[in-house]
Parts: C-alpha cells; sequence; structure tokens
C-alpha cells in the first residue's frame, strides 16, 4: 500500500507533513510519497533517519494557497501538490491522500481527478467527535453549504458504511440533525430528508438535536455543510475555551492547584479525548479513491494518525462496501433517490 501525502499543505508544510510521514512510516510499515517541492521536501528529509523505511519523493511544482478557489486550483495549478497526488491515486501509483491544504480544493480535485463514486451526487468531508460513550461520525462538514434531500440522504448512506466499516460498529444509529427531535420540526430540507430516509433499510432513528452530537446515543449525524462546519467549528471553540477557562481557575488559588496535582491523570485522559490530533483527520467520502483532509494547523501526531486513518480506509475497503451499499439500496422499491445508481454516474 502506498500512500501520498501532500507535503505543501499544512501551515507549516513541509516540515510536518514529513516528520509525521517519516513516523507513521515506522510504525505501520507503509509505502509513503511525499508530494511537492523536492527540494524543500528533501531538505526537511535529511532531518531524519529514514534507514528501511519506503519513503520516496515526486516533484510538484505549484502549490495551492488557502487564497485559491477550489476550481482554479484544480484546473489552472495541474502541477500543483494536490491535484499531483490525486493523478497518483487515478494512475494507481497510490491507494490513498492526505493533505492538511485548502479543503476545497482537496475534495474540488478529488472529485475532477478520481470522480465521484457512481450514484453519489455530493462527496462529503466528515468529521470523526468524541462523545459520551465513544465517538460519532459527524457529516457533511463544510464541503456543500446548499444541499438537496438527496445529498442528505447520501451522505447518510456514507456514514452508515464508514462509522461500519471503520469504527466497527454493526447497525449505526443514523439521526438527521434538527432543531428538535419532533415531526413537525425542521425546515422543508430536513422534512424531506426525513422521508427520504425513513425508506431506506438503514437503521435510521430520526431527528437528533445538536446536543445529542456528544450524548453518544447517535452514531451517524447527518447534516448539510454549512450547519456542519458551524457545529465543528463551535465545539473546536468550546474545547479550547474550556481548556483555558481551567488553566486560568487553576492558577489563581493554592488549593486548586493542589487538587489539580491530584486529579492530573483524568485531566490529561479527558485532554486527549477532545484532542483532534487523536483522531487524524476528515475522511472524504464519495470519491473513487480515499482521500483524508487535515487541519491547516495539524501537528505531527495529527499528520501521522491520518496517514494511519487513510491505511485503515484502504484495508477495510470502504470504498467497496459503500458500491455494493449504494447497489442493495438500488434494488429496493421506496428507495426513489437511489434507484439510479447502477451503472450510472
Amino acid at each position: 500500500m502506498v500512500i501520498a501525502v501532500d507535503a505543501m499543505g499544512g501551515d507549516n508544510a513541509p516540515a510536518v507533513e514529513v516528520e509525521g510521514a517519516v513516523a507513521a512510516a515506522r510504525k505501520w510499515g507503509m509505502a509513503i510519497v511525499l508530494v511537492g517541492d523536492k527540494v524543500r521536501i528533501g531538505q526537511a528529509l535529511a532531518n531524519h533517519d529514514v534507514t528501511g523505511l519506503d519513503i520516496r519523493i515526486h516533484h510538484a511544482s505549484e502549490i495551492v494557497t488557502m487564497d485559491d478557489s477550489a476550481s482554479d486550483a484544480v484546473r489552472k495549478k495541474k502541477d500543483s501538490s494536490i491535484r499531483v497526488s490525486f493523478d497518483l491515486v487515478k494512475q494507481g501509483q497510490a491507494q490513498a491522500v492526505v493533505s492538511a491544504g485548502n479543503s476545497g480544493a482537496t475534495m474540488a480535485a478529488g472529485m475532477f481527478v478520481t470522480k465521484r463514486i457512481n450514484g453519489i451526487e455530493r462527496p462529503a468531508i466528515a468529521t470523526i467527535v468524541p462523545n459520551l460513550k465513544g465517538q460519532s461520525l459527524v457529516l457533511d462538514v463544510g464541503g456543500n453549504v446548499d444541499c438537496k434531500p438527496v445529498h442528505l440522504e447520501h451522505f447518510a448512506i456514507m456514514g452508515h458504511v464508514y462509522v461500519r466499516q471503520i469504527m466497527g460498529k454493526a447497525k449505526p444509529r443514523v439521526g438527521l440533525l434538527s432543531n428538535g427531535s419532533e415531526e413537525k420540526k425542521g425546515n422543508e430540507l430536513t422534512r424531506e430528508t426525513h422521508r427520504l430516509l425513513k425508506q431506506l433499510d438503514l437503521n435510521y432513528i430520526g431527528y437528533v438535536e445538536g446536543r445529542d452530537v456528544y450524548s453518544g446515543d447517535v452514531d451517524v449525524v447527518v447534516c448539510d455543510g454549512f450547519v456542519g462546519n458551524v457545529v465543528l467549528k463551535v465545539s473546536e471553540g468550546l474545547a479550547e475555551a474550556i481548556g483555558t477557562m481551567l488553566r486560568q481557575e487553576l492558577k489563581s488559588r493554592f488549593w486548586a492547584r493542589i487538587g489539580y496535582l491530584l486529579s492530573r491523570p483524568a485531566f490529561q485522559a479527558f485532554k486527549k479525548k477532545i484532542d483532534y490530533a487523536e483522531y487524524g483527520g476528515a475522511p472524504l467520502l464519495g470519491i473513487r479513491g480515499t482521500g483524508i483532509i487535515c487541519h491547516g494547523g495539524s501537528n505531527v501526531k495529527a499528520m501521522t494518525n491520518a496517514i494511519g486513518q487513510a491505511a485503515d480506509s484502504v484495508q477495510k475497503a470502504v470504498n467497496d462496501t459503500l458500491v455494493e451499499q449504494l447497489h442493495e439500496l438500488s434494488n429496493q422499491p421506496d428507495a426513489a433517490a437511489v434507484v439510479a445508481v447502477a451503472g450510472t454516474k
């Protein structure tokens, strides 16, 4: 297995990407190709002992910045590290892409180069979040801000497959994020999506509210990218705020410091549970290939785990299972939105 790493995408590229790749190759023994400026990557790689590791460099002369539009990045920067990484997947020289670059451009490159899985109208960016009983998957979290009911229906199917294959939950509970759990709640988009999801052979539990994301009572939370991105950013901000407030309180009182020393293991366990670096990146679901989108400010741990996450998705055949699931659902008489998936684009 070969993982293509966009070495020029993150805020601290290529140093973090290179160090993360070295750590992943050493930990899991996988082959990694670092895509980007061969001189800068080579200089960063020279700082590490790569003896016995299968790590190579594939030169790409262009870099997609955060200011580039997704469409321009794909069409005009044909030799960018993001696009070349997906080219390697299309050519069979790699099985997955990991990038901490422009998320819109990464999604666009995946769609443009590897194309969408038959029957999926919109790929989705998913994210794993901790909850009181383990983990949940939320999608979409920013790839599609304007959605139709059929798009959310596809998100539900993709989330169901990912949680079943990667998280090992045989019958994932799928919920549709709304402003209340009652049938009369929601808007036109959620009400029509609710009708579609009830017709599918999924463990659909109906509407869920924002607080349910972290309750542990739902495994797949479905929403449009606008709402999902707000959920994600609020969650990140809340975690940072809680951490800051705790530090301020612990420093303000003598007995608080003593209490912290006694409860330090619990605080460290909590910090680890909410640390995004522990989860790697956000899987890009719905393309003909495996893509993991990382936070632009990802550290070495996050990059290492994202590479492992990509390999896990390939090994557990998430895409193959998704195609099978779509074919199964296309044969359901009431699943009108997915009837035409087999053999179509």
